[in-house]
């Protein structure tokens, strides 16, 4: 599958997709040309580096997250106006020193998807904290036979996340984009399916839905603008028309399917992470998709504000305007 191309016209109607996620990738020889070679080197050098005490490699993420600040001009300008578009009660100083941590623990989060990636379960386990009555809760959920949509949203340590809500209530499948480059797909996949029993296209269905009924967990962020043409436009922070996913309610259709809000943030000092898992939501799916991505961002927006440099602020989450004849809120970056 890894051989596939993308139709860039998939959108189209009477188009085809052709996805490239692997359930059970494997290594070509075509990953080994020179053209990979830094890619390589770069996984091994991040898992080098991972073996040092956590403390010490998270100090060098930070910094190499603040020195990348400095070199991804416009990484930093969108950072910033999305602060400002969220939050324009912030002054601009205020808005700087977020747009640092924000970077900071950017440079850090590098770090924890390759712990989440490689590191055994044994040292993993001393870092994660979890309220022993929510931990009850989704097991038992868990064992119900029930399909979850796990809610969640795109945090530095969405990678933790994923792989310590598998170890301690459930595996499960993710739902992600795949990757154009061939090695770094295969990276990917072998890496998260340590904490999955398999990956789906975002974009393809069925997998998604047959996963639910059969009682599967489903790891799924729908706090990303994906374009005007899968969206509603509904309130997210400061942004009253913020192009928002409605797939949670359209799976949450699905035969004996619960949704559970949870996340994962770092907790301060060094001490590790903390697992947050919420109740389900009772009366969900409404009768209304536009009051459900509504209600959605509104249970996301509380996780954000739990940990606000720790959300991935650098992407461009207003791109997409309700009126195509507008300007983007990010023309002049």
């Amino acid at each position: 599958m890894a051989e596939d191309t993308q139709n860039k016209g998939s959108g189209a109607a009477g188009s085809s997709y052709h996805s490239k996620a692997q359930e059970h990738p494997h290594l070509m020889w075509r990953m080994f040309l020179p053209q990979y070679w830094k890619d390589w080197f770069l996984m091994l050098l991040v898992r080098f580096i991972i073996l040092f005490p956590y403390p010490l490699f998270m100090k060098f993420g930070r910094a190499l997250g603040l020195l990348c600040m400095h070199i991804l001009k416009r990484r930093k300008r969108i950072t910033e106006q999305n602060f400002h578009l969220a939050l324009p009660e912030l002054t601009d100083a205020e808005v700087a020193e977020l747009t640092r941590e924000h970077f900071a623990n950017c440079g850090m989060g590098i770090f924890e998807t390759a712990m989440a990636w490689y590191w055994p379960e044994k040292r993993l386990r001393k870092l994660v904290h979890i309220d022993p009555g929510q931990e009850k809760k989704a097991q038992e959920i868990a064992k119900s036979g029930k399909g979850i949509v796990v809610l969640t949203c795109h945090f530095v340590t969405l990678e933790l996340m994923a792989r310590i809500y598998g170890t301690y209530i459930k595996k499960g499948v993710g739902v992600y984009r795949p990757n154009d480059n061939i090695v770094i797909e295969y990276l990917q996949v072998k890496g998260r399916t340590r904490s999955n029993l398999y990956l789906v296209d975002r974009r393809k269905i069925k997998p998604i839905i047959k996963a639910l009924m059969q009682g599967l967990p489903i790891w799924y962020a729908p706090d990303q603008d994906y374009g005007r043409r899968a969206a509603v436009f509904v309130p997210f922070f400061g942004v009253k028309d913020a192009a928002t996913v409605t797939g949670t309610s359209g799976f949450a259709r699905v035969k004996n399917t619960v949704v559970q809000p949870s996340y994962t943030i770092r907790l301060p000092d060094y001490q590790g992470y903390k697992l947050v898992i919420d109740d389900i939501l009772e009366d969900f799916p409404g009768g209304d998709e536009t009051e459900d991505a509504a209600r959605c961002n509104k249970i996301i927006e509380g996780m954000i504000k739990q940990a606000l440099p720790q959300y991935m602020w650098v992407h461009r989450r207003f791109k997409t305007t309700p009126n195509p004849e507008d300007p983007s809120r990010y023309h002049d970056i």
